[in-house]
């Protein structure tokens, strides 16, 4: 399906001032969602809509509300719920930006900043609230000065995430501050059954629903490409990887997604010592560190990102021309969010996965299998790869050394504190019981990784024999190479000696020379005499 349609923004019964604004923006045509979406919503219907990551689906319900609102212009008169700060101050943005001609008054509220100044931008009697439910629950639960008596609109963008589950009880305290009367809308990447059935929000038989018809989830004009590593050497894969595409592209944008925090964290440090300048994202940075963080990206003045998941829905970077999986999402469904970063509104980009074999190939396949199409291989050289090996390991322990480990601790114990007060426990009872558990479940853990690490073994020998590592072409030479079948590892011991003669290194070499330039003086005088 085409991203632009033949149609006008004047032709879904949008006001002039509102066109007008869209050509100011770049937007001559509008795009199946919006061609779809807008009128309905203009009608007063509720309305189910799923398109592709890029698809315009922000401007979908922003322009419409935007036009009800000059209509009938009060406080609170639409709140937009979303999972992540960045796609929160994302989508205030757009509704400044768009809203802009009618002086629309916009608040976030996510967390991150004082709660202080949250409380004061509500009373502030804005028109649009963009919040995530957990700060918001908060405020609505700890203070009864705001209303949503006149509230209009709700939106919950990214909908498959915000009603999967996690999300319930937030959402249950807002619904009980919102009127029973309004007009509700729900936008994701991607339609799920459930969303229909939403235990928090009771959406009516007469809902429009519409999804993007295409067997593929993912744009055509993305190149998805799989790279093959062993255990031991991802790390080493992805810096090769790295630089041979920037050795072939020059001032390209790259995002690289990993799985959890620390790991985030560490990356970004190890790749900086290898002199790959980059900034990073996750959950444990302040609020000021995250926006920071994304407008040095967006700026292009740091052209690499390594980021979790909080930057892989609805944010909308311009050229990015690649995106890297350090490592699979824990979901597939999250691949389609992580590589919907590049490619966006009719551009091309690539994505490299970086794959364990066979380990990961069953995970690939069910990602294969959702998005309908096959990924082809991105190689790199052998030989390098195993050049860079140990300096890649060394840089890495000694990021994990260098990271301040108390500061991530510190911040997990305050909101287990934080977490357990507002359940109404006594949080040095709840420490104490949950530091025995820890130990119970440390043990419980090396049992179980030893007996998944048994079984996984077992799941590799079935897999490389396999009709789906044996038919398939891509990854016959993978099964014959002895490089994934050992499990090279270098003993911490080891480890700790190469760093510590890594940071001796600078001063041998001063040392070096410092004795070079008194052999060259000396000669000078016996010449001079």
């Amino acid at each position: 399906m085409s991203l632009w349609t033949d149609k006008k923004f004047s032709d879904l019964g949008l006001t002039y001032w509102i066109t007008r604004q869209t050509e100011k923006l770049g937007l001559r045509r509008p795009t199946p969602i919006q061609v779809e979406c807008i009128p309905r919503i203009l009608q007063g219907q509720d309305c189910i809509g799923a398109a592709k990551t890029g698809s315009g689906k922000t401007f979908a319900f922003a322009l419409p509300i935007l036009q009800k609102l000059s209509e009938e212009p009060t406080a609170n008169f639409a709140l937009v719920l979303t999972p992540t700060h960045e796609l929160a101050h994302q989508i205030a943005e757009q509704f400044i930006v768009a809203g802009q001609p009618m002086n629309a008054r916009v608040c976030v509220v996510t967390g991150g900043t004082d709660h202080l100044l949250e409380s004061q931008q509500l009373q502030k009697r804005p028109h649009i609230v963009v919040a995530m439910p957990g700060r918001l629950a908060d405020h609505l639960t700890g203070c009864n000065t705001y209303s949503f008596a006149a509230l209009q609109f709700l939106v919950v963008d990214e909908a498959d995430r915000m009603l999967s589950g996690s999300f319930d009880d937030d959402l249950k305290v807002i619904n009980r501050f919102l009127p029973a009367k309004r007009q509700n809308l729900f936008f994701s990447a991607t339609l799920k059954d459930f969303l229909k059935t939403s235990i928090v929000f009771p959406i009516p038989d007469d809902v429009f629903e519409w999804s993007e018809q295409s067997q593929v989830a993912t744009v055509e004009t993305l190149d998805q490409r799989y790279l093959l590593c062993a255990d031991y050497d991802r790390d080493t894969v992805l810096v090769e990887a790295l630089r041979k595409y920037k050795e072939e592209n020059e001032d390209v944008s790259i995002m690289i997604f990993t799985n959890s925090k620390k790991d985030c964290q560490i990356l970004s440090m190890a790749l900086n010592s290898f002199g790959f300048d980059n900034v990073c994202l996750h959950g444990f940075l302040r609020q000021k560190q995250r926006v920071t963080a994304l407008n040095k990206f967006k700026s292009k003045h740091v052209r690499i990102m390594i980021a979790t998941d909080v930057a892989s829905r609805g944010l909308d970077i311009h050229d990015v021309q690649l995106v890297m999986n350090h490592r699979l999402p824990k979901k597939p469904i999250e691949y389609i969010h992580r590589v919907g970063r590049t490619a966006r509104a009719g551009r091309s980009g690539m994505a490299i996965t970086i794959l364990r074999f066979p380990r990961d190939l069953e995970a690939l396949g069910e990602i294969e299998g959702l998005i309908n199409t096959k990924l082809t291989e991105y190689s790199v050289d052998d030989r390098l790869v195993q050049r860079i090996f140990m300096q890649v390991k060394v840089a890495r322990a000694e990021a994990e050394m260098n990271l301040d480990n108390k500061d991530f601790d510190e911040r997990q114990h305050k909101y287990r504190r934080l977490r357990w007060i507002q359940e109404g426990h006594d949080p040095d009872e709840m420490e104490a019981k949950w530091k025995e558990e820890m130990k119970v479940r440390e043990q419980a853990r090396r049992e179980r990784l030893r007996q998944e690490n048994e079984e996984r073994r077992q799941r590799d020998k079935q897999t490389m024999s396999s009709p789906s590592v044996v038919n398939d072409s891509r990854f016959q030479a993978a099964a014959a190479d002895k490089k994934f079948k050992k499990r090279k590892f270098i003993a911490p011991e080891k480890l700790n000696e190469l760093i510590e003669k890594r940071k001796t290194e600078p001063e041998r070499k001063k040392s070096r020379g410092t004795k070079k330039v008194t052999k060259c003086m000396k000669k000078k005088t016996k010449i001079a005499k």
